[in-house]
């Protein structure tokens, strides 16, 4: 699963995606109650369907269980920002500078067809949504590290509840042009195979966007 985008198989995999996205994409509140009774009608599955995606979104971490409450959406939260935050940049810029050493060309001028797709996008200002899996820039250069453990570190445990954070508060508004303008540099520095300035320039975009974020939040 974490060398591509998923691929629904089974009824429960097609569920786990569904819930997923409407989780990140705010569709499902964050910090609200997960009803398995409510999500096997909404859904049109069984409750114990909808049981297994919810344990596997708590693998995600965009789900919690707690004693006497039960499953929860996980809350969008300062602190929670913080933590996060604190070790996206760090992984994610791991991640650029081992894309700067292994990407090979031809996944580096796929990159940059994928920023300039996103041109028209960002062009108005208003927002900068991108889908996940393949077209999703961060996405890219975390498989563009080909390093096996920082892929399953950051897709399979971090990714979506930092899509919760980038999609939910930190894809609309002044810094949309700055976050694409940040993506282009770093692709330079990929392209131009200069590992620690890849490193450095996806650490600091990650934390001008930690403080975009944190500013919507209190």
């Amino acid at each position: 699963m974490i060398f591509s985008q998923d691929k629904p198989v089974t009824s429960t995999d097609k569920t786990f995606i569904l819930l997923r996205d409407d989780i990140v994409e705010g569709q499902i509140t964050a910090g609200s109650k997960l009803s398995e009774t409510e999500l096997s009608t909404k859904y049109a599955v069984s409750r114990a369907v909808i049981r297994e995606a919810i344990n596997r979104l708590e693998a995600c971490h965009i789900v919690e269980r707690k004693a006497n409450v039960g499953a929860r959406v996980v809350a969008l939260t300062p602190e929670g920002l913080l933590e996060l935050y604190q070790v996206r940049e760090s992984l994610e810029g791991m991640a650029a500078r081992l894309a700067a050493l292994n990407m090979t060309d031809e996944e580096i001028a796929d990159l940059q067809l994928l920023l300039d797709g996103h041109f028209d996008e960002v062009k108005g200002g208003n927002s900068y949504y991108q889908e996940a899996g393949d077209v999703d820039f961060h996405y890219r250069i975390i498989l563009g590290s080909k390093n096996k453990h920082l892929i399953s570190m950051l897709y399979d445990g971090l990714y979506h509840l930092v899509r919760m954070y980038r999609v939910q508060l930190g894809m609309a508004g002044p810094r949309v042009t700055t976050a694409f303008d940040e993506h282009k540099h770093i692709v330079k520095a990929i392209a131009n195979r200069d590992a620690e300035l890849a490193e450095m320039l996806m650490r600091r975009h990650i934390l001008y966007s930690k403080n975009n974020i944190q500013h919507k939040l209190t």
